[in-house]
């Protein structure tokens, strides 16, 4: 009979260290959450426990004198917190009050930052230099077509703008552009009127967001500030939208002259007798009271009255009806 061979039978002896390094990997986790519970200031804690025992149990706080951070200094230099609260940015408006202005790099990236999803999506573009601060946005987001009756995602948007805005006093002009397809219903006759309706629905919205509304106005371009070639779809889609220009400070609208403010200037000036004034021209004159001068000669100003030249000039003298030399031409 054939004697069976017994079967070699393999050990592994160093399966133990599979469950070796498992056990002093979370020792190793325990004594690292052991060290960091341990570094708890005490001083700290204390005050944190006082204070908490003191409020469930309502009784008035012991000691009000504040934790201790470091060390103290004792020198005389003014602390950086003073420096920050003495620092504004801003300037005086004309009646005297002081007005409070973003700092536009600051404002830009708060902008990235709140609109970072719809800027991925190109929705949305912020651009900014040391003057404006353009927020451009995507028609498409705010209006249906050819409406001007925002969204519900657009209240969103410029009720995140406006709070955004509602802190400070730069000036925000709001400008609508449309594509190059001509508009013509009940309601717009042309793109003019259909940008300058969606520009001034985003501002009735950042007013009512809190922007002050002497900040606000509303321009409409229509289709004749194209970025794009309105003959493709995506470059048409690109013309519409609606650009929020943040300057960096408040100008002073330019201001015409009355007739009023004319004749007050002019009074104001004193000529030397016998000065030539050749600046000031019949249509000038005709601006000023003419139902106290005959024709030729203005109202003048104690005793100093202008008096036409045969040449065109005007003199002004206080004696009007001495000879006067025809003035010659200029080429002479």
């Amino acid at each position: 009979m054939p004697r069976r061979r017994a079967a070699d039978i393999n050990i592994n002896h160093e399966r133990w260290l599979v469950s070796y390094s498992d056990f002093i990997t979370l020792l190793f986790a325990f004594f690292v959450v052991m060290y960091s519970v341990s570094q708890v200031n005490q001083d700290k804690y204390r005050v944190l426990s006082d204070t908490l025992m003191h409020a469930f149990n309502n009784e008035p706080p012991q000691s009000l004198k504040p934790i201790q951070v470091g060390q103290p200094r004792l020198a005389v230099e003014p602390a950086a917190i003073a420096l920050a609260e003495g620092k504004q940015t801003g300037e005086f408006s004309g009646d005297g009050a002081f007005e409070k202005m973003a700092d536009l790099p600051q404002l830009s990236d708060q902008f990235s930052d709140q609109f970072a999803e719809l800027i991925d999506a190109e929705l949305v573009r912020v651009n900014s230099n040391e003057f404006w601060l353009q927020v451009e946005l995507k028609s498409s987001i705010l209006f249906p077509s050819g409406s001007a009756e925002p969204g519900a995602r657009a209240l969103v948007i410029f009720e995140e703008m406006a709070a955004m805005l509602e802190g400070f006093d730069n000036p925000v002009q709001v400008e609508g552009f449309t594509d190059s397809i001509p508009i013509s219903n009940q309601r717009y006759a042309s793109n003019w009127e259909l940008s300058a309706a969606r520009a001034a629905a985003v501002v009735k919205l950042l007013a009512g967001g809190g922007v002050a509304p002497q900040r606000l106005s509303a321009v409409g371009y229509g289709q004749f500030q194209p970025i794009a070639d309105n003959a493709t779809a995506q470059g048409r889609a690109e013309n519409r939208r609606v650009v929020l220009m943040i300057a960096r400070q408040r100008q002073q609208r330019p201001a015409i002259s009355t007739p009023e403010q004319f004749e007050t200037a002019v009074a104001g000036s004193q000529p030397q007798v016998g000065q030539e004034v050749g600046s000031l021209d019949s249509g000038a004159l005709d601006n000023r009271d003419a139902g106290t001068a005959e024709p030729g000669v203005a109202a003048g100003r104690e005793g100093i009255v202008p008096v036409e030249l045969e040449g065109g000039g005007l003199l002004f003298s206080s004696d009007p009806d001495l000879p006067r030399t025809p003035s010659l031409p200029e080429n002479e």
